[in-house]
């Protein structure tokens, strides 16, 4: 990436400015990532994102003065080209719902390694959600609540999919269905198995035994 424009531009929301300087100058001395600002709470994300307009934003959970949640969704309809990786403190499974419903690409956990945070700078593209191993693994330990009515051979080609990272862009291609059709199968899919995203989708597939792990 020798051109200014193939940079990611990333701005860092996080209420501890010793936090999130640490954070901007270890970002911006990453191959690819360019750190343009930061911000300390709620009202300064937003004066920052429609003064900067950063291509991704670093997160933090908890801001004095607002929800990180609640204005990630905010900041993404007001324009749904931005990507949010929200960091958290604390793994909880209600959270990871809630980032996903609130478009955020990602959820990564503040203890978690700063090149985990990269990659995920890096890859946040298209509608995928990322999420730190050790979500997955609180997850998989929620115990199942079956009754799900049945998927349908084509449904389970497509979870099968999903399960392997594809997005469904390529779903429709290795399938040979359009798109919009496979954007209905994945949502029967998730009514089905009660999810309230994708990644949800397949966790509780590999619970019930419906796909392999």
């Amino acid at each position: 990436m020798g051109a200014l424009e193939d940079y990611v531009r990333v701005l860092v929301v996080d209420d501890h400015q010793a936090v999130a300087s640490a954070m901007a100058l270890a970002i911006g001395l990453q191959a690819g990532l360019e750190c343009i600002g930061s911000a300390n709470c709620a009202s300064e994300a937003r004066a920052s994102v429609a003064a900067l307009r950063p291509d991704v934003i670093v997160m933090d959970v908890n801001l004095g003065d607002g929800d990180g949640i609640e204005l990630s969704a905010e900041l993404i309809r007001e324009d749904p080209r931005l990507r949010v990786v929200v960091l958290t403190a604390d793994v909880d499974q209600t959270l990871l719902r809630r980032a996903a419903d609130a478009g955020a690409s990602a959820l990564l956990l503040k203890d978690g390694t700063l090149t985990e945070l990269f990659e995920a700078l890096r890859g946040c593209k298209g509608d995928g959600f990322v999420v730190h191993p050790r979500v997955l693994r609180d997850l998989l330990r929620c115990p199942p609540v079956s009754n799900h009515t049945p998927l349908t051979v084509r449904e389970t080609e497509v979870l099968m999919h999903l399960s392997e990272g594809h997005n469904v862009a390529t779903i429709s291609g290795r399938l040979g269905i359009t798109r919009l059709t496979c954007r209905g199968y994945v949502k029967n899919i998730m009514v089905k198995l009660n999810a309230h995203s994708q990644l949800e989708a397949v966790v509780t597939a590999r619970r019930f035994g419906l796909i392999g792990s």
